[in-house]
């Protein structure tokens, strides 16, 4: 595995006042790359999107998973974060079991 900096300091050093050290960094990178960044924190996903980096989030992964037919249900998955304290909102769950095409009950 490769570990690659940002090579605009600037800019994480701007983006330093607004998220915590790791986010901006990667915010950054992806933003000079022109990659997509995957992020849960709110504020972080903001910055990133201002910035015009594409942003996916926890629960999108978990739904591109099932998709291509990595895993056969996010529903698990969900309920094993939660179980270990990641926040879901309730309507965040609910929209990903929908596209899921699993079950509320």
């Amino acid at each position: 595995m490769n570990v690659e900096q940002p090579r605009d300091a600037g800019m994480v050093a701007a983006l330093r006042l607004l998220v915590d050290p790791g986010e901006s960094e990667a915010i950054a990178l992806a933003y000079g790359k022109g990659l997509r960044i995957i992020v849960d924190d709110r504020k972080a996903r903001e910055v990133a999107q201002r910035l015009g980096v594409p942003v996916t989030g926890t629960v999108g992964l978990l739904l591109k998973a099932k998709q291509e037919g990595v895993i056969a249900n996010v529903r698990p998955l969900l309920d094993a974060l939660d179980a270990n304290h990641f926040r879901i909102s309730d309507d965040l769950r609910a929209e990903a079991l929908k596209l899921a095409g699993e079950s509320l009950g």
